[in-house]
């Protein structure tokens, strides 16, 4: 649940877990500091070209040759849209135009937020980044679904193609595991 630190940043103390203000939290009892933990977000795309959505395959752990949307985390002092547009540009070698949020996607149990946005690919040019072994643009038939990294990008997927069938694009919200 916690990535526990052993010793207070703030006086060099050991930590401990104690309950805290309605939830376990890890606590220097030295110097009274709260050290609060943060989830992850991972920001992403699911960029479009002429019917088509761009997946990459991971040249990287985890899910190493598995399919994916571009997506990462996001750096500090970024937006949000803008690591989207940088983790496309390192997987993919391509230029989005971002449109809106698409998903949000809840991983509780990784400690993780996933936002994808929906975007335009600029110039259909897909390439290879450095962390992916190929990428390519996929109809719908042909999204290799068995063969998809994780589950955010298969939710993201889902709900791109229900809602192109009826043309109004929504904003989902979604966490694994999906009841």
């Amino acid at each position: 649940m916690f990535n526990l630190q052993k010793y207070c940043s703030n006086c060099g103390n050991e930590v401990i877990l104690k309950f805290t203000e309605g939830r376990d939290r890890i606590v220097c009892e030295h110097c009274e500091i709260i050290h609060y933990t943060n989830p992850k977000i991972v920001t992403g795309a699911l960029c479009v070209w002429d019917n088509k959505v761009l997946l990459c395959r991971r040249a990287i752990e985890p899910r190493k040759g598995y399919w994916n949307l571009p997506a990462g985390y996001l750096e500090d002092f970024e937006k949000a849209e803008d690591g989207a547009i940088r983790e496309t540009w390192e997987e993919a070698g391509t230029e989005i135009e971002i449109e809106k949020v698409f998903t949000v996607y809840n991983l509780p149990q990784a400690n993780q937020v996933y936002i994808h946005f929906l975007a335009k690919l600029k110039d259909g040019i897909v390439r290879n980044g450095e962390e992916s072994i190929e990428s390519g643009l996929f109809t719908e038939e042909e999204i290799p679904w068995k063969e998809l990294a994780f589950t955010s990008s298969a939710f993201a997927l889902r709900k791109f193609f229900e809602d192109r069938k009826t043309g109004i694009f929504n904003t989902h919200l979604g966490t694994f595991p999906e009841k």
